[in-house]
């Protein structure tokens, strides 16, 4: 019998149109207890700012209140934007999730800001050289979670000792090259950035030199699924997520809408193929579609793990489709 590839969660904290931003918490808490259940690996937090629709900006604060309603599933950041923080402070802040919840912390960094321009200023951080710096933040890190030298200033207290896994996230090849450079797990954007998946891919598994985190190269890939009673269900639930990248485009912010009967009375058809282009690899179907898309994605791109987010607007939907997931068995592809 075929091995199973590892199936994990990336929530991004939705604030849906007519419920608040406790809602919100409160349901990635649901979301993450749903998903320890149904046997899913990790649960992936992402660091956004001054999104209406995303309520995931205090991204360790929020995975210590998961931590605290589940047990074993490892939980983390999907990822973490390092431009935006001094190095220290993210070794404080995930040694502590470390202390509280040993053996189940991933840390997955990214290079972008996660948010406009302007938001990212008010965080304080020289935007352009901040980013500039990555690769010597990212290496800082793995510093101050590592064993400590003798005479080693700073020192993360939580964090040093921790060896927390670091994993690079990227939607282009610039991560998937630092982190076959640095011998670390590399997780593509392909849920809202598919253009570059093959070749990000090929390229971090040519270059990938073993390190003492990682012997081999290990690669995950994001996945939307929407899963609906019947493909045309799952069609019409879609259509949230559609609006919900419209909305970014058009710079409108929102939260996550619910979904229409016409996605054609919302949006030109220009849009629609923009945004369909964007997201051409996410599952759209009932249970037993979105079974046989899950495993064609997973044999075109030769992925050793699936990420995936479910952009749906009511949470009852959410939680069942999680649970739908969960008992999907996807082979690894024979290498």
């Amino acid at each position: 019998m075929a091995e199973s590839i590892p199936l994990s969660i990336l929530d991004l904290a939705h604030v849906a149109e007519g419920s608040t931003v406790r809602d919100a918490l409160l349901r990635s808490q649901a979301i993450a207890r749903t998903a320890e259940q149904a046997g899913f690996t990790r649960y992936w937090l992402a660091e956004h700012h001054g999104m209406r629709a995303v309520a995931s900006a205090a991204t360790s604060v929020l995975l210590a209140s998961v931590g605290a309603v589940t047990e074993r599933i490892r939980i983390g950041s999907g990822g973490i934007m390092l431009p935006n923080h001094a190095p220290l402070v993210i070794a404080e802040q995930f040694g502590t999730l470390a202390e509280l919840y040993p053996d189940r912390i991933d840390l997955g960094l990214g290079r972008a800001p996660g948010t406009d321009m302007m938001t990212a200023r008010a965080l304080r951080r020289d935007i352009h050289g901040d980013a500039e710096r990555y690769p010597e933040d990212v290496i800082e890190l793995q510093r101050l979670l590592g064993e400590p030298a003798e005479g080693q200033k700073p020192i993360a207290v939580p964090g040093a000792g921790s060896n927390i896994p670091i994993w690079l996230l990227g939607s282009s090849l610039y991560s998937a090259q630092l982190a076959a450079h640095l011998g670390l797990p590399f997780s593509f954007a392909s849920h809202f950035a598919p253009d570059m998946l093959s070749d990000a891919i090929s390229i971090y598994r040519a270059n990938f030199k073993p390190s003492a985190q990682l012997a081999m190269p290990y690669v995950s890939a994001g996945v939307m699924a929407v899963i609906g009673d019947t493909d045309d269900h799952a069609k019409h639930l879609f259509t949230s997520v559609q609006q919900q990248f419209a909305n970014l485009r058009r710079n409108t912010n929102k939260p996550m809408p619910p979904p229409v009967e016409d996605i054609r009375l919302e949006l030109n058809e220009m849009e629609i193929r923009g945004i369909n282009s964007t997201l051409r690899y996410a599952i759209v179907g009932d249970k037993q579609s979105a079974e046989q898309q899950l495993h064609r994605f997973v044999a075109a791109t030769g992925v050793d793990e699936v990420i995936l987010s479910f952009p749906m607007f009511d949470k009852s939907r959410v939680l069942s489709a999680i649970a739908s997931v969960g008992e999907m068995q996807v082979a690894r592809p024979i290498a």
